[in-house]
């Protein structure tokens, strides 16, 4: 069968040799004779998995031994919007706007106490990415997403404040070198660029937790978690062991640093097509663009139709912008190759002989 290019935004590629671990541990988890569905997540088999995990979580980043805790919990980026807010507000957070998450994440903290939007960027389609900020002194954190999956635009920095910084990372974790030592609170659904969906990874920094003032249900708790090694219940062990190979296969590449320059490069490449072609139209302001997400459209409607066979042909997949947005997507996460992004620049150049 040739090649499927795969450009889905989530759940999205995994590096081959982490398919092929995966599901030889289904079968036979390291010689145990046991399919990694069936062990005991509080066997020494798992915690080692676990423990392996977390240390690869925190130095990818740079930031093991710096008194922050890696945390493997279930429930998706969508319950760290809630779990936020439930640790760390005391009375007020700021909050800034760049899209469809980070509102998401606005709406779940609004039960706790009173949200500060800092600066939105909703008026023109979070196309860009809202700059000059003056953060009040007083918060008790302020939020932000770095990665916009939807409208493909992205932070080249952290936002400074005098109060612990939280970030949303989902889809841009582990792709890039960023100042992750900067922010207090990092959390990532797994299923960008860490593993399966349904797993999320938090990296806080201790320091901040037990100061919200409230008493908190124990599922909701960051230190109670830490306390438990992430095994407060049943781990989800398949996610946690996949996202291990994924860490793995990332550091055997030679970490962020090494990932880096390869989506640079896939990111130029396809931008480079997008303002070449006079037909083809980028959705996010130039200086604000996601090296992750790519969106764009056509100028004339009758030209999706034929981009749209066009990908069918060429086994493209896995392309339409996401419903709110509309046109076209293209996610570059760490597994997708060269190859691919190739094919979906080569299907651009060629629709000029099609008009």
């Amino acid at each position: 069968m040739s090649k499927v290019h795969n450009f889905c935004a989530g759940p999205c590629l995994l590096p081959d040799e982490v398919y092929r671990g995966a599901a030889e541990a289904v079968i036979d988890f390291n010689g145990s004779g046991l399919s990694i569905l069936s062990i005991s997540h509080r066997s020494k088999e798992f915690i080692a998995v676990l423990e392996e995990a977390q240390h690869l979580a925190l130095s990818l980043l740079g930031l093991e031994g710096k008194g922050y805790s890696a945390l493997f919990l279930q429930g998706g980026a969508s319950m760290e919007f809630l779990r936020v807010p439930y640790n760390l507000m005391k009375t007020k957070a700021g909050y800034i706007d760049t899209g469809n998450w980070s509102s998401k994440a606005i709406a779940q903290a609004q039960a706790f106490g009173e949200v500060n939007v800092l600066a939105s960027s909703k008026d023109r389609k979070y196309a860009y990415i809202p700059e000059g900020i003056v953060i009040p002194r007083g918060l008790d954190y302020v939020h932000y997403t770095s990665n916009n999956t939807i409208y493909g635009t992205q932070y080249r920095d952290v936002p400074q404040a005098d109060c612990p910084i939280v970030c949303d990372m989902s889809s841009d974790i582990y792709s890039r070198v960023y100042d992750c030592d900067k922010i207090d609170l990092i959390y990532a659904g797994a299923q960008k660029n860490i593993g399966p969906a349904g797993l999320s990874v938090v990296l806080v920094r201790d320091s901040i937790l037990g100061k919200s003032g409230r008493v908190l249900p124990q599922m909701m708790d960051y230190a109670e978690h830490i306390d438990k090694g992430s095994l407060y219940h049943t781990a989800n062990v398949f996610a946690i062991y996949t996202s291990l190979l994924n860490l793995r296969w990332l550091d055997r590449l030679g970490g962020v640093e090494a990932i880096e320059k390869i989506n640079n490069q896939k990111a130029r490449t396809l931008y480079r097509a997008i303002d070449d072609l006079d037909y083809v139209v980028g959705l996010a302001d130039v200086e604000y663009r996601s090296k992750m997400n790519v969106t764009f459209d056509f100028k004339e409607e009758q030209m999706k139709g034929i981009f749209d066979t066009m990908c069918a042909e060429a086994n493209i997949t896995n392309i339409k912008g996401h419903r709110v947005a509309g046109g076209y997507r293209a996610s570059l996460y760490n597994a997708l190759t060269q190859e691919s992004v190739d094919a979906l620049v080569g299907v651009l150049h060629e629709m000029k002989s099609k008009i």
